[in-house]
Formats: C-alpha cells, structure tokens, sequence
C-alpha cells in the first residue's frame, strides 16, 4: 500500500473510532448486517457536492463529467447516470429489446426476477426464462445452450431469444471472466445481446477475481451501481457503446429519469467510486473492500466451526446461513440480534465497510449463544419461508445449489 493510501487508511479508521465514540449516524451502520445499503454517505460526498456545476441536465452537463469518468474507468466508451440500479437495468433492456417477440434468459435467483416488480414485462413485453445453473453457482455456457430458443421467425410459435442477462457477483458469488468470455463470443455468433447487471461489480473486483475491465469488456452493456458497497447516496452508472447510451438516454427519459440538475447527486456517488474503490480498474486500492471481504470469510468460517451450514460458499461479502439446517427461525434470528443491538436481516449476512469490529464480535458472540443447543434442537420439519424478496432469493439460492447436487454437479 502506498504511503498515501495507508494515511488516508488511518485518517478514515481515525474518523470511523471518533464517530462511533460520539454516538453519531454512523453507528447505526456499525452494526448493521441486513445489507450493504444500508452504508451512510460519507462527508466526502457531501464536499463533492459544494464544488461541482448545478447545470440542468438537458445542458449535456452537470452529470457529464462523471459519465465519461466512470465511461474510462470500466474501459468502454459511454455511460450514463441514472438515480437507481433497478432503472439501470430496465433501461438497458429496454434499449436492447427495440421489436417484439423478445425473450430473455436470466439467472433465477437474480435481481431482475426477485426485486424489480416485474418491470420486464411491464416495460419491455419480453418473456423472462428464469433458469437454475447447473453447478449451483453461476450460469455457464452449457445452460444458456440448453435453454436458448433461436429463431429466424419460419416457427411462429416460438419466443426467440433476443437478451442474454447476467448478474455478477449473484448473491456474492463470482461468475468467472472466462466464463463470461464464453457466453459472449456466443452471443455475438448468434446476434444476441448480453447485458449485465454489475450492482456489487466493485467486490467481485475488489476480491481479486479480475480487473473491472476485463468483466466490462464481455458484455454489451452493464450496471454498475454507487449505493451498496459503495455507500453512495442515489445512483447507478449504465455503461456501454456510444449509440447504446445515445438510444438509452430516450428510455430513460420516457421512465422520467431526466433530473434537472444530476450533477450534484453524480458528484457524491464518484466520490463514494474515488473513496471506496479507488481509480485504479484493479482494485487494488479497494482496501476498504477487500476488508469487508475479511470479516465475511471470518463469520463464515465462526459459523461453520460452530457446526452451522452455509447456502452458498462465501466469496465477497456475503454469507447465507442455512439457518433452517440450524433450526432457527427467521423471526427469532432477527429479534435476538436486535436485543443485543445487532441489524440482522432474513438468513443473509452482508458484510460492509462501516461495519465495526466491535460489531463482529457481538455478532459471533450470538452466532455461539443460538447454535449453544444446536444438537438438542429439533430441526424444522416444514416452515414457509417470509415473502421479503431476501427470504425468497434465499430459498432459490438454496435449491439451486440442491439441483446441483441431485444432478452430480456439486458434492
């Protein structure tokens, strides 16, 4: 690490102690486990905010500077601000799924399926084909040809494929660069299109898994989103090709996300991009993420060495607990924590950079103190899991790896 990097180490853990000392905002944070979300915007976004133009954004300013920042930094050519991941994402398909019949396949435990209320059929007509992968982890190639419906439109009964839609990571899990390097010269022989949705890209990176180039570079178009991780306030980059983002920039407006003056809220999430993950498209200066990535591996592993099971192996910042496994119920996991001060969420773990240390402890602590009986407590013949959007990403993170195994892909 840098001279530089290790002084603005110390100076933000000096930061994190005063503000925890003093009972501040960012407490809340500190012991907040429910998501990465959950992360409070940092003075340096607010001071971000002082220094850059309020021009309208129909002026091709204000966000502008920002686009073609955050445009060199994935290595393509264009990118646009938009004020949610959700709309990044809609907007891609939107842009991509220009005449009817169109057909997607998807990933079905990702984002689009779970916590975007449908907007596919709403906003684009297109028919999703939600599909397990195979080796419980992350689609291959093999399943993509498995499920893929080509066309030429001499059989007009059929939904062709159009949109090939990617998530990474998917609930902390890396699909590989090789793997997506696959898909896409598929893709490109069969004139499809490939969008990613890379909300959480940044960790994917940031736990040394590939340069951000190297994942922007095998899709079309992608999703990079400023308020997870990152603790941005609002916003999500789309990126692309030039004509793309031109195209894009008409859906977004129909979908009434032309803001006024975008510059102000750009400016504090490149700020949080420049705080958290750092210029460099290696991550190498993600330090800030790379420890959140420490303190996911060091619960995973408390909870495995207390005899618990894991859904899916931890490889960011997430942990899914097999809390069924375990017997516990959600409810219970949750309003225990909460007694001790401690922000727990469905089964899943996540992991963030204002997550304090002292909360770490705590939490393994009552990690302990739950799994005390575990061998008197009788497993739960059947439970309905909560309708949240977590309870059911987790119920179908949990089969698909069960399909794994059933097919021999997993042992």
């Amino acid at each position: 690490m840098s001279p530089s990097l290790q002084s603005d180490r110390l100076t933000w853990e000096n930061e994190e102690l005063a503000s925890v000392e003093a009972g501040t905002k960012f407490q809340v944070s500190a012991f907040d486990f429910r998501s990465d979300i959950t992360t409070s915007t940092s003075g340096r976004q607010f001071q971000a905010i002082l220094g850059v133009s309020s021009n309208d954004g129909w002026t091709a300013s204000g966000s502008k500077v920002f686009e073609d920042k955050m445009a060199d930094l994935a290595g393509r050519a264009a990118s646009l601000f938009m004020i949610s991941s959700t709309m990044s994402n809609q907007v891609a398909i939107r842009t991509h799924l220009n005449r009817p019949p169109n057909g997607i396949i998807c990933d079905a435990r990702s984002h689009i399926m779970h916590q975007e209320v449908g907007a596919i059929g709403q906003l684009s007509g297109a028919l999703p084909l939600a599909i397990y992968p195979q080796n419980g982890l992350y689609l291959t190639l093999e399943d993509i040809e498995e499920n893929i419906v080509l066309s030429d439109g001499t059989d007009t009964c059929t939904c062709p494929t159009r949109l090939l839609h990617l998530e990474n990571p998917l609930g902390g899990v890396v699909m590989p660069v090789e793997e997506m390097k696959r898909i896409k010269q598929y893709a490109d022989k069969h004139s499809l299109t490939v969008h990613m949705d890379g909300a959480r890209l940044w960790e994917a990176v940031a736990c040394g898994a590939g340069k951000l180039e190297a994942f922007c570079s095998q899709v079309h178009s992608l999703n990079l989103c400023l308020t997870k991780g990152l603790g941005g306030s609002v916003g999500s980059f789309l990126v692309g090709d030039s004509e793309f983002i031109r195209h894009a920039k008409w859906v977004r407006k129909s979908l009434g996300g032309s803001m006024r003056q975008p510059g102000w809220v750009a400016a504090a999430g490149w700020a949080a991009v420049g705080e958290v993950f750092g210029q460099d498209p290696s991550g190498q200066d993600a330090w800030r993420l790379r420890r959140t990535h420490d303190l996911a591996r060091r619960l995973a592993k408390h909870w495995e060495d207390l005899g618990g099971r894991l859904v899916v192996p931890q490889q960011t910042n997430m942990v899914w607990l097999d809390l069924d496994a375990a017997g516990i119920d959600e409810d219970s996991w949750e309003s225990g924590g909460q007694e001790r001060g401690i922000l727990l969420h469905c089964s899943r773990l996540v992991t963030h950079y204002q997550i304090s240390d002292e909360a770490v402890v705590c939490l393994e602590q009552y990690m302990a103190d739950m799994m005390q009986n575990l061998q008197q407590r009788r497993r739960l013949q059947t439970r309905i899991p909560r309708p949240e959007a977590v309870a059911r990403l987790a119920k179908t993170m949990r089969r698909g790896l069960e399909l794994a195994r059933l097919q021999g892909y997993r042992k």
